[in-house]
């Protein structure tokens, strides 16, 4: 197994249950349910577009319990866009990165340890929609921005986690990635 060391730029949570914009914080905790009070919290969660094998609704593990993203990826989003920046928060994110290069690239299986103890599985690619895409065009008030994030954002949205190990994640932590 291959090491790589990052760096938490930032941790976020949503605050609203019926929105996906995260605020945020200055730790977080994890179960292994994902972050107590988080919108995607819980150890099964009804099947949706992504689980064609399962019919919607039906209940599945919960493989999306945390969303990281990258600042190299977000600052190539906002490249690919024409605009200043893209922030965590309108994507809604619970875990920024720093110093990996290509994230969204990471393998199913990768691990992300904190220096709590806590630890992280890769489950893959968040794939984007339209949601951030509209959070981005209501900031610049571009509404062609909202349909060409869906494309800017394939392969950069960064990916999505379950809880390994139970523990609190800090900004300002180090992580260790370690490829399967």
């Amino acid at each position: 197994m291959k090491d790589n060391d990052a760096y938490t730029e930032a941790v976020l949570s949503t605050p609203d249950p019926d929105s996906f914009v995260t605020k945020r914080l200055d730790s977080i905790e994890v179960d292994l349910g994902g972050i107590p009070g988080d919108r995607h919290y819980g150890l099964l969660r009804p099947a949706d577009s992504r689980q064609r094998l399962y019919r919607r609704g039906t209940m599945i593990a919960n493989r999306r319990q945390i969303s990281i993203l990258s600042v190299e990826d977000n600052a190539e989003i906002a490249r690919g866009l024409g605009v200043e920046r893209i922030e965590p928060e309108w994507l809604g994110a619970n875990v920024l990165l720093s110093g990996y290069e290509r994230l969204t690239l990471l393998p199913q299986g990768a691990r992300l340890l904190f220096a709590s103890g806590a630890a992280l599985i890769c489950e893959g690619e968040n794939m984007p929609c339209l949601g951030p895409g509209e959070e981005i065009a209501a900031f610049y008030g571009r509404d062609e921005l909202a349909r060409r994030f869906v494309k800017a954002a394939k392969q950069l949205r960064g990916i999505v986690c379950s809880v390994e190990l139970p523990g609190t994640i800090a900004a300002g932590d180090a992580v260790r990635i370690v490829l399967p």
